[in-house]
């Protein structure tokens, strides 16, 4: 399900990038799992930057958010494409946010089976600082960029139920990084 590493969360500012265990994730999806973490109903803020790395290829898009309810061999996370954010292609914009559960319901999946559901725009530059909240009530989920009053993204049938589990810092194939001021609250 991609690399893992434990990261203590004992400072109020975070600062983590995550670009090394990339090479031998499996799926090229990377975490880090903030130690201590247990996450049921709340919210999750965090400052975050990505872009493709620098040995990425011409697929990548600086995919980067974070995971949530985390349990042995699964998780559901919310992550953004920075690169698609500001595309000169539609279907690309639209595609800018996107919710998963791993390992069963991943981007693919999802888009197959209910187009455009699970994902959707918002203005977004690679590498450049973004604020992202994300709230959870059950199996519900709302999307806050950079500080709107509305969510861009709507889940409302998260797919592992109403469950709960670690948090990590999530990062796709190719993405090069940033998180600072991680906030839970319950």
């Amino acid at each position: 399900m991609g690399s893992r590493l434990r990261i203590p969360c004992t400072e109020e500012k975070l600062r983590f990038v995550l670009t090394r265990c990339l090479a031998s994730a499996a799926n090229g999806q990377s975490y880090a799992i903030v130690k201590g973490s247990r996450f049921h109903n709340g919210t999750i803020e965090v400052d975050l930057a990505g872009k493709p790395a620098a040995n990425a290829g011409a697929a990548a898009r600086g995919f980067i958010g974070i995971a949530f309810r985390m349990q042995p061999n699964r998780y559901e996370h919310i992550y953004l494409r920075p690169t698609n954010g500001r595309a000169d292609d539609q279907v690309r914009r639209n595609h800018s946010t996107q919710y998963g559960a791993q390992p069963d319901f991943d981007f693919d999946r999802l888009r197959k089976e209910s187009p455009e559901k699970y994902e959707s725009y918002v203005d977004l530059e690679p590498g450049i600082w973004t604020k992202y909240r994300i709230v959870i009530n059950r199996t519900k989920a709302r999307l806050f960029v950079n500080g709107a009053a509305q969510p861009c993204l709507i889940v409302n049938d998260m797919k592992l139920g109403d469950s709960e589990g670690a948090v990590a810092l999530w990062v796709g194939p190719g993405t090069e990084g940033y998180f600072a001021s991680l906030k839970i609250t319950q």
